[in-house]
């Protein structure tokens, strides 16, 4: 993850090669691709959290950078007149559309902030998840604990904490790109960060799995040395599944930090709720794919025996008419094979023609105005937004995702999309631009409801406002294609960030494992205008119409 950071009281500008990962590009292979079967390298059960605090831990060494290649990133962009975004949704105001409402917040309180993670640093790589007790927020480079009531339980402590007494550069260093899931399948909680990252490698990828539905309990740990020894392993996303923990990661290899492309793994789950010797199944797409993956991670009932984990990855065919024949979301099959680990395979199975849009904003660079200052900010437009939330709804099955787009005159705007996949064939249903009035929206977080009902969460700022937490929506019954009940404030930001570019790299909505119907959104906001001194809110919203 590109990071900027305070040592001291100087500011660090952090860049190898060019700031964020490479855009994505997939070719069909020639060839299958071959599976590689892992071990976990180490493992073992950890004290319970609560017994860990005040423990003595590493200190925050920063956080990793997230790259770009140059080559890879300009050589091959079209220089042709972008595409017309002609499905931009312009209205939301209920007063626009007198029949569509938004639900209001139903709570909402402050998540870790910048000091009290003692991250120095951004951006601040919010996510969070709900299980049927807890909301865990994790951060760079803290985690917190709390009831569904906002009493905080436990935390903010750093991120690495959890792997106190584990041994190896999972405990000694903390260096970030934290995802927190809930398993609810198991009613378990998955963890998981980077390590070793400001070293010339080895690197590593930590991951922790709670023994119980409480996560101020003890932790199943796990450390996976990363293959081929000078590949850097950045910005994993992972997703929770019945048969396995899926996770895409966008490769560079040192020391030169060079574009090496994708990885795509499965991870032994069976094995790691019972704090087992782990395997895991690794894919490497090489340096044709540019990255910005995202395996499925599941809300809802668990689909039948045999359905693979699809992978999505948006691509826009400016990024490389060579070998993206059409805008598309390209959809692979993760099928595995715990018996036999090297028969497991990686597929694949569609392109889909997507409306087409603009993913070339600002020429990859910061572009989103501020109230009160100059400094804009970045959106990562050149990936698939977390996550790509899947639902079995039994005859058919949905996946929910979004990213950032360039809606006209460089204003950014979230392209959400749901996809449907019947009998295993996996279709565009649904799809949208959601750009109103002249503000810009980018840092989306989409998911639904168990009836169906979807809402996206994500930043909005211009030059009249501070970055501010919103979240729009539509209900099962609305026409398709447009966010119909319009859009609410969840946090309204009340500064602006100063002195860096980089803002959120990822937020995340989840749905309430306990009703299947109350939204939970957490990202970040300035209280003040200031730099790297960010805030992040945790908030939660419900559709009265969902059963």
């Amino acid at each position: 993850m590109n990071r900027w950071l305070i040592v001291g009281c100087t500011v660090a500008i952090l860049v190898l090669a060019l700031v964020s990962s490479g855009l994505s590009t997939q070719p069909a292979h020639a060839a299958p691709l071959a599976p590689q079967v892992l071990t976990m390298t180490r493992y073992d059960t950890s004290a319970p959290l609560v017994d860990m605090i005040g423990k003595t831990v590493a200190p925050n060494l920063g956080a990793s950078r997230n790259l770009r290649s140059p080559s890879l990133l300009f050589k091959n962009v079209s220089s042709e007149e972008p595409d017309v975004d002609a499905i931009v949704q312009s209205y939301h105001k209920r007063s626009e559309k007198k029949n569509f409402q938004i639900p209001s917040p139903i709570d909402g309180w402050n998540g870790i902030n910048a000091l009290t993670s003692s991250c120095n640093c951004v951006p601040p790589d919010t996510n969070g998840d709900v299980g049927m007790n807890h909301y865990v927020q994790a951060v760079n480079t803290a985690i917190q604990v709390w009831d569904k009531n906002g009493t905080s339980l436990y935390g903010p402590v750093p991120g690495n904490t959890i792997f106190f007494g584990f041994g190896g550069k999972c405990e000694d260093t903390n260096d970030g790109d934290p995802i927190i899931l809930y398993d609810h399948l198991a009613q378990r909680w998955l963890y998981s960060q980077f390590a070793n990252v400001f070293t010339n490698g080895p690197y590593y990828q930590c991951f922790a799995v709670s023994t119980a539905d409480d996560p101020t309990g003890s932790w199943y740990r796990y450390e996976l040395l990363y293959p081929g020894g000078t590949i850097l392993n950045d910005y994993a996303k992972l997703g929770v599944w019945h048969d396995g923990y899926y996770m895409t990661v966008n490769e560079f290899t040192t020391p030169s930090f060079g574009w090496s492309g994708t990885g795509a793994f499965a991870l032994e789950r069976d094995k790691m709720l019972l704090g087992q010797s782990a395997q895991a199944v690794y894919f490497d797409l090489g340096p044709t794919d540019w990255g910005g993956m995202l395996p499925s991670d599941l809300d809802g009932p668990a689909p039948a025996a045999g359905t693979p984990n699809y992978f999505v990855e948006i691509q826009d065919r400016k990024w490389d008419p060579a070998n993206i024949p059409q805008d598309q979301m390209a959809v692979w099959a993760f099928d595995v094979d715990w018996t036999t680990p090297a028969n497991s395979t990686f597929t694949n199975v569609a392109n889909l023609p997507v409306s087409k849009f603009n993913g070339i904003l600002c020429n990859f660079d910061a572009c989103v105005p501020q109230k009160g200052t100059i400094q804009k900010l970045d959106t990562l437009g050149d990936r698939t937004m977390h996550r790509a939330q899947y639902r079995d709804f039994g005859s058919y099955a949905t996946i929910v995702t979004n990213h950032t787009v360039n809606v006209g005159s460089q204003r950014a705007g979230v392209r959400w999309y749901e996809l449907r996949i019947t009998g295993g064939v996996p279709s565009i249903y649904q799809q949208s631009s959601y750009a109103p009035g002249e503000e810009h929206r980018w840092m989306g977080s989409a998911a639904m409801d168990q009836d169906g009902n979807l809402a996206v969460g994500f930043s909005r700022s211009s030059s009249t406002e501070h970055p501010r937490v919103m979240y729009a929506g539509r209900l099962a019954t609305d026409p398709l294609n447009v966010l119909a009940q319009g859009e609410a404030k969840m946090k309204r930001g009340k500064g602006s960030q100063t002195g860096a570019n980089r803002w959120g790299d990822y937020s995340m909505l989840a749905v309430d494992p306990a009703d299947g119907c109350t939204f939970w959104f957490t990202t970040e906001y300035y209280k003040t205008t200031s730099g790297f001194n960010w805030r992040t809110w945790i908030g939660k919203f419900k559709f009265a119409e969902c059963s």
